[in-house]
């Protein structure tokens, strides 16, 4: 009889199963490619933005959503649409301001790096896939952190957002924090997950994809070393790799990017140092 009474309490309690508890929240920024911050003002079970689940968590007793906002994002005025347990839907609305990304131009030796043939798009397509699925996770069974450490020492050579430019030809802007190093640095876990995914890609070079639950989802690029396997829990501060210069590279560095709800958001809004 008690375990009965306690899962019909679980039930009658679904804040505390779709949003999850957290110590710190990230720094708000509403500009494309930042992240957005918006109190909730009820106890949703469930939000969505732009058709993708968001995360819901509770910072000091209060209920707030946390939205990754894409690069591409409209100026003005967006939406979100939270749920309650028993169906209700509200709207909730943001504002996303404007904000100026610079150019950076590179030089590429490689010309398939820039121009890849035929065999090389089907291999780039395939990776594509393989990386979308694990950006696509959705695990509440992790507890997010935000407050994260840079992870690896080094030289932000290039920040996100840069529009960029390789070889004289316009490419997507930079979707991550480039941190240049020497090659065999450690590279450490920002913050507790578990390894979804690693390869060998085309662009990326050996690449490790963390999952730190609830949509919040990390990517490391160029490395010289994979030091974990898909599947294994990693807590922060615990080595992942070596800086390295693999894939589409000017020089040794870790690229770094960090998901929310599927999109890309600037990685400087989680470091705490």
């Amino acid at each position: 009889m008690r375990r009965i009474l306690l899962c019909c309490a679980a039930l009658l309690c679904p804040f505390f199963v779709h949003a999850v508890e957290v110590t710190s929240l990230p720094v708000a920024s509403n500009v494309p490619g930042g992240v957005a911050i918006v109190e909730t003002a009820m106890t949703a079970t469930e939000g969505h933005y732009r058709n993708d689940k968001i995360m819901l968590v509770d910072f000091e007793g209060t209920q707030y959503a946390i939205i990754g906002i894409p690069l591409n994002a409209a100026i003005g005025e967006h939406s979100l649409t939270l749920e309650s347990a028993d169906g209700t839907k509200v709207t909730r609305l943001f504002t996303v301001q404007d904000k100026l990304y610079v150019e950076q131009r590179l030089t590429i030796t490689n010309e398939r790096q820039v121009n890849p043939n035929n065999d090389d798009m089907v291999r780039i397509n395939r990776e594509s896939a393989e990386m979308n699925e694990a950006f696509s996770s959705w695990d509440e069974t992790l507890q997010p952190v935000f407050a994260m450490r840079a992870p690896v020492d080094g030289v932000r050579s290039s920040s996100f957002g840069l529009k960029r430019f390789f070889n004289e030809q316009p490419r997507a802007p930079h979707s991550g924090m480039d941190i240049a190093a020497p090659e065999g640095t450690p590279i450490y876990a920002p913050a507790p997950g578990v390894v979804r995914s690693t390869g060998e890609y085309f662009f990326n070079g050996n690449t490790i994809i963390l999952d730190h639950g609830h949509g919040l989802i990390s990517l490391y690029c160029h490395m010289n070393t994979i030091d974990v396997a898909p599947g294994t829990r990693v807590e922060a501060g615990e080595q992942i790799g070596k800086v390295g210069q693999t894939g589409r590279v000017t020089g040794p560095h870790l690229h770094w990017s960090i998901n929310l709800n599927n999109v890309r958001v600037d990685p400087a809004l989680f470091i705490q140092d």
